[in-house]
């Protein structure tokens, strides 16, 4: 497997540190507002990586914090009139149920900022003994001068931060780029009591010390969206590598930018989507999984309500076309023809290979929908094949997390057995020209979600 690495701009083989085992950390949100198709698009792709890492016989220690304590979340604490923690709890529940109906896996381990100041301070602690730190008036810092590696994974040079670096002046601070691992808080504020002074952790410094307790000091895949490589990921080496003096991450993988017509999304902008809303609207999970998928993961992906229909209408298509597979699958001999058993396998074969390839998720729908289109050729003539066919669906699903297969059959609100006798029953009746019970019996099916086909080759049935 190759994947491409943001701190050599290469695609390179994918060589974990222990023999098949994965040590892999994606930073999560900050649980300050609903979760949106950003999150959507960073999170589906790293849960189908992991999906197809476990596939290819890797155990995965998967590790995504929450950033549940921030300027942010107090500055929504006070509009809302509640807690930093009610906030916090408000915003991941809402994650959680979002990021669930994606198909999305919870990680191995979820920690929050919050259940981790004791290691946070000792952290910071170290640091300034190493002399990696400084105090000033507002709080803690780190001093990137100290670090000979800084920049490394953004390319950035201390030049660079001067001239065109978004950062908060400060004339104390030693270099402009330097970043604060303690904030100083008043005895009214969010804070924790800490020797050098109470306050509350600086952003960058959780995601190296809760890192570093589940995964180790170096890991094989960090992860994120392209906006986190500056300077979050940059400050992680940062701290990680100063405190240990190893690589933090053998991996860094960074997912493009979801863009609006165009335009990167953002609440200035007013181009803002967030996964609530669009589920309120009628969109499935299915449909939006597919969207966030179906472009290159280092591409930007552009979204438009437009694009989004058609990926819908393209899930719901497939899982009509699936569902039917199912159905005739069920009683098929084992034995499969050597020329549809040779198509099948170059189908599998390719599959796996564009997932090998940097995680090329367009060559793998081709051979997914490549697949499923063999296969509906195949119904009613060649049941082996849609048989081997139909497992080989579930398994490519198992990795893309399209298809809830055991969902769909359990949509199924009537036994089988009773469906095709009903089934007959109303052939029986528009055989006598009852059409008045044919179509009672038609309504009664579609109210349990199962609607009827009349084809030259009798009558079909599908969940709707």
């Amino acid at each position: 497997m190759r994947l491409t690495n943001t701190l050599t701009g290469k695609a390179e083989e994918f060589r974990p540190l222990e023999e098949k085992k994965v040590r892999m950390y994606v930073c999560g949100i900050t649980p300050y507002d609903e979760t949106h198709l950003g999150h959507g698009r960073s999170y589906v792709f790293f849960d189908s990586l992991r999906r197809f890492l476990e596939f290819s016989g890797y155990e995965v220690r998967y590790v995504q914090n929450f950033t549940d304590i921030d300027d942010k979340i107090i500055s929504k604490s006070r509009e809302e009139k509640i807690t930093p923690k009610e906030v916090a709890d408000k915003y991941i529940g809402s994650y959680r149920d979002v990021i669930r109906k994606l198909g999305i896996r919870d990680p191995d381990f979820s920690p929050r900022v919050t259940d981790h100041i004791p290691e946070i301070i000792e952290g910071v602690r170290l640091l300034m003994e190493k002399g990696f730190a400084y105090r000033i008036s507002d709080g803690i810092y780190y001093d990137i001068g100290k670090f000979p590696g800084y920049g490394k994974l953004s390319g950035k040079t201390l030049e660079d931060l001067i001239e065109g670096a978004r950062i908060e002046p400060n004339p104390e601070k030693l270099h402009p780029g330097d970043f604060a691992l303690w904030k100083f808080a008043g005895p009214q504020d969010t804070g924790w009591d800490f020797s050098l002074g109470r306050g509350r952790p600086g952003w960058h410094i959780e995601c190296s010390v809760m890192s570093r307790k589940y995964l180790g000091d170096t890991m094989d895949i960090h992860g994120g969206g392209q906006d986190l490589i500056f300077p979050h990921h940059e400050n992680e080496i940062a701290q990680s590598e100063a405190l240990t003096g190893r690589p933090l991450a053998n991996y860094w993988l960074h997912n493009g930018f979801l863009v609006i017509n165009k335009e990167k999304m953002s609440k200035s902008l007013k181009n803002f989507f967030n996964l609530k809303d669009l589920f309120a609207e009628g969109f499935s999970p299915r449909g939006m999984r597919f969207f966030l998928l179906k472009e290159h993961w280092r591409r930007p992906l552009d979204f438009t309500i437009e694009k989004l229909r058609e990926a819908e209408l393209k899930m719901q298509d497939t899982a009509e076309k699936i569902g039917e597979i199912r159905k005739i699958s069920k009683a098929a001999p084992l034995s499969v023809s050597p020329v549809s058993g040779e198509i099948l396998n170059d189908i599998r074969n390719e599959f796996t290979a564009a997932l090998e390839d940097d995680f090329n998720t367009p060559k793998a729908f081709a051979q997914f929908f490549r697949l499923v289109s063999f296969i509906e050729g195949k119904l009613y003539q060649d049941v082996a094949a849609v048989s081997r066919g139909s497992m080989l669906i579930s398994e490519m699903d198992s990795i893309l997390g399209l298809l809830d297969l055991e969902g769909m059959e359990k949509k199924q609100a009537l036994p089988e057995e009773e469906i095709e006798r009903l089934v007959r029953e109303r052939g029986e009746a528009k055989t006598r020209k009852d059409f008045k019970r044919a179509d009672e019996i038609r309504n009664q099916l579609k109210d349990k979600g199962i609607l009827l086909e009349d084809t030259p080759a009798g009558t079909r049935w599908k969940l709707i």
